[in-house]
């Protein structure tokens, strides 16, 4: 896990003090080393956290002289080992123990679809020294970020929005049509766009080829398939589940430093560290946090992250956040912020990274469960309607505001007579494939909110502290399982019935059957004193006023009554427009 960088000119040197000013931004995610490499038209930089391969061998950008290649990677191939014995095979010889090394040799091997064989996250760029061609490629559920800013002569790219910023020479101007996802979408911009006009960001399962002379071609490597299979009989998914989850979770203990797990104690956290206990892993961590309750609302799930951390005997750490550090965290988790992010529990995993990264540089996850096991509320409504009819439907449930809605709260010079959020779904719903409401649901989250939500707000928050996490529910072969399993047998049981039969006899049946629960923030949820204070001066502040994103009145009526308008899936809507302008405010944009 690392942070990468480069400036890729087509004609003319590439500017290495470009580079050289990203790396700042990249240091939280990579504070072990730093690298360049400079190639004349092409300049690669590094910010390194060790975790395979601690040597200097394993240092980056990593350059094979003999194959006339250059890498600069981020992320964790799970597999990499049993793919260095398998090149070993083919007659190449390693001078390291690290994963950054096997893909150079896979893609001198296999090219550009080296991709097919990696397991694991990631986001890379190979160099062709003889050709000049580089080749950028980002995982398949896009677990780690690839952000990239093009004019003309010029390509660059980064693991992070802001470390382009910093290279400068970036459109810093809002894009509308993202501006209209963010408001609608329940604050995701899909890929490629970003909220700035001047930064893409490269789609999950994609490979850009890019040529010296600067001609480029995308290519989307993997796709779950929603297809029922005749495999599994209808009484053996469970135990499929369990068997490709606990594989999944296995694969996710590779590395050279302590592995944790951070426990919320629901079910999808649970269930990894009951999993890791079976498997007989010894002096497992374990990680929990809780706010001071608010609004009415507990502040912690501590009763269940302790009923499981006792069950399988793990060193268990909890994690109070009083008010003291939470509203100082907060500018803080908005600097850590790639994209503005609006869901409350960013905060919770900006200060949750901030003490596990004390213990260990590795975590395991439960994210991504949700969105693959038919877990959300808005699933169960989709049941049964035709796929032509399922668009209303999921806008319904899922859009945080209508079109029309959405022209009575942006400024007139900001709204968009096109309704792009429901194009948006209409064309991803029309696509072959998934024809089940649920499933078509299904896909455009797991491919789309997934990725640039609870994905994006892990790795931003969890690398603001130099922690790697890896979610063994987006290992792409359970990924692939879930979407042919019937929706019917993802739904029961109020969802995820398939993943809960999975733990049944592992997991205590108390927190199998719980109501689902989710990060409560109350101080985010409930806004009210200092919080309510930072959220004014953000909508009042000179350069809110000057960009004009929204209609006074709609600012007004917020400020006087904070905590009633709610979006569709109870998001405080004041909340959401406070923190696009922090975001902005905080880029200097």
């Amino acid at each position: 896990m690392c942070g990468i960088a480069g400036d890729i000119r087509f004609g003319q040197r590439a500017d290495l003090e470009a580079v050289r000013r990203m790396l700042p931004c990249l240091q939280s995610r990579g504070p072990d080393g730093e690298g360049i490499w400079d190639h004349g038209r092409i300049v690669f930089g590094h910010r390194r956290l060790r975790i395979i391969d601690l040597s200097e061998t394993g240092r980056q950008p990593m350059t094979d002289e003999g194959l006339g290649l250059t890498v600069v990677f981020n992320g964790c191939v799970y597999n990499y080992r049993e793919l260095r014995d398998e090149l070993r095979g083919y007659g190449y010889e390693f001078f390291s123990t690290s994963d950054t090394e096997v893909i150079l040799k896979a893609y001198h091997r296999w090219g550009a679809d080296c991709v097919t064989h990696l397991f694991g996250m990631f986001a890379f760029a190979v160099a062709e020294h003889a050709t000049g061609t580089v080749t950028l490629a980002r995982d398949r559920l896009g677990i780690k970020p690839l952000y990239l800013a093009e004019t003309p002569g010029r390509l660059r790219f980064a693991s992070t929005l802001p470390a382009l910023l910093a290279a400068g020479g970036v459109d810093t101007t809002i894009d509308k049509v993202a501006l209209q996802h963010y408001m609608t979408f329940h604050s995701v911009v899909p890929a490629p766009r970003t909220i700035l006009s001047g930064v893409r960001k490269l789609p999950p399962a994609t490979v850009r080829v890019v040529k010296a002379d600067g001609t480029a071609t995308d290519r989307v490597y993997w796709e779950a398939d929603f297809r029922r299979t005749a495999e599994i009989a209808p009484g053996e998914w469970a135990a499929a589940v369990r068997e490709k989850l606990d594989l999944a979770v296995k694969r996710r203990m590779v590395a050279d430093v302590p592995v944790g797990v951070l426990l919320s104690g629901g079910l999808d956290s649970s269930l990894i560290v009951a999993l890791l206990a079976e498997q007989g892993q010894q002096g497992l961590t374990t990680f929990s946090i809780g706010f001071d309750s608010g609004g009415g609302e507990s502040g912690d799930e501590f009763f269940w992250s302790d009923l499981v951390a006792k069950q399988f005997g793990t060193e268990h750490h909890q994690i109070r956040i009083g008010r003291d550090r939470f509203l100082p965290a907060v500018d803080r988790t908005v600097a850590a912020m790639s994209e503005p992010m609006v869901s409350h529990d960013c905060i919770a995993f900006y200060l949750l990274s901030e003490d596990v990264a004390k213990h260990v540089k590795v975590v395991q996850s439960g994210q991504g469960a949700d969105e693959i096991f038919a877990g959300y509320s808005w699933y169960p409504p989709l049941d049964g309607i035709p796929r032509q009819q399922a668009v209303k439907a999921y806008a319904k449930e899922f859009f945080d505001r209508t079109h029309a809605d959405l022209a009575r709260q942006l400024s007139p010079a900001w709204h968009l007579d096109r309704d792009h959020a429901t194009e948006f779904v209409a064309e991803s719903f029309g696509r072959p494939g998934a024809t089940d409401a649920v499933d078509a649901a299904l896909r455009i989250d797991s491919q789309v909110m997934l990725v640039d939500d609870p994905v994006k707000r892990v790795d931003n928050m969890t690398m603001a502290w130099g922690l790697e996490a890896r979610v063994p529910f987006l290992d792409h072969e359970l990924v692939e399982l879930a979407a042919a399993c019937p929706p019917a047998s993802k739904l029961a049981s109020d969802g995820k019935g398939v993943l809960k039969d999975a733990a049944r006899g592992l997991v205590p049946d108390e927190v199998i059957d719980r109501t689902k629960g989710y990060f409560p923030v109350p101080g985010i949820r409930h806004l009210e004193g200092p919080m309510l204070a930072k959220v004014r001066d953000a909508l009042y502040a000179p350069e809110a006023r000057a960009r004009g994103l929204f209609r006074p009145e709609y600012v007004d009526a917020l400020l006087a009554d904070p905590n009633t308008p709610r979006t569709t899936l109870g998001a405080n809507q004041l909340w959401q427009l406070a923190l696009l302008e922090m975001w902005l405010q905080d880029k200097q944009i």
